[in-house]
This record gives structure tokens, sequence and C-alpha cells, in this order.
């Protein structure tokens, strides 16, 4: 039987935010294609620093931006987008320090978020 001191201690790892997981795929895509990151901002237009936020997480690019640096890497969008859908559904980020880590599998135990529940 589980003890309700188990159940209160149980921290499920949070999924990905979408900024993540966008910056995650184009920094793997990027890094598969021996890109450098001057190189791609430069392409798509944006600054390099601004890239980088991206690709760490940090900004929320629009949909405008997105579809400019898949371009500047030669990536079909709906690719990508099929890639990132992938990471929020099966990856789970481990946030330390600012950075964050994927999980491919996900963790047993109580769901996150917001939960329908039963009278």
């Amino acid at each position: 039987m589980v003890r309700m001191a188990e159940i209160l201690d149980f921290k499920r790892t949070p999924e990905p935010l979408w900024r993540e997981a966008l910056g995650r795929k184009l920094r793997e895509t990027r890094e598969e294609l021996g890109e450098r990151l001057v190189d791609v901002a430069d392409r798509a237009g944006i600054s390099v620093q601004y890239l980088s936020e991206i690709e760490r997480g940090r900004k929320e690019p629009s949909s405008e931006m997105i579809a400019a640096v898949a371009g500047a890497l030669g990536v079909d969008l709906a690719d990508l987008l099929i890639g990132i859908a992938g990471l929020v559904r099966h990856g789970y980020a481990v946030r330390t320090h600012g950075t964050s880590q994927f999980h491919t599998s996900r963790p047993t135990g109580r769901p996150s978020g917001p939960v329908l529940m039963a009278a």
C-alpha cells in the first residue's frame, strides 16, 4: 500500500516547454548539418545572440522567425514541427541551473498539469 508521505514526496519531471523543445531541435539540426551559429543567423536575417537564445529555449520566436531559421537550415518546416512535437510528447525536461536535459521515456507516477478527477 502506498503511504501518503510517499505520494507527497513524489516529484514528476515537468514536461518541456515548447520553446525548449524548439530550441533543442534547432540546435540538434544545426549541429548535425555542421553549421555555425553565425552563418545560420545571417541567412535567417536575425542576430547571432537572438538565435542563440532561441536555441537555449530563452525566447519565444514568432512563426515567421521559426520559418526563417528553418529555411536557413534548409529544413522543411513541417518536418521540424513533427520533430518538436515528438520531443514535447515523449521528452521530459529536467531543469537544473538554467539548462534542460530531455528524457525519452515517460516517467511513471501521477500526471502533471490539470487532471479531471471523478467524484
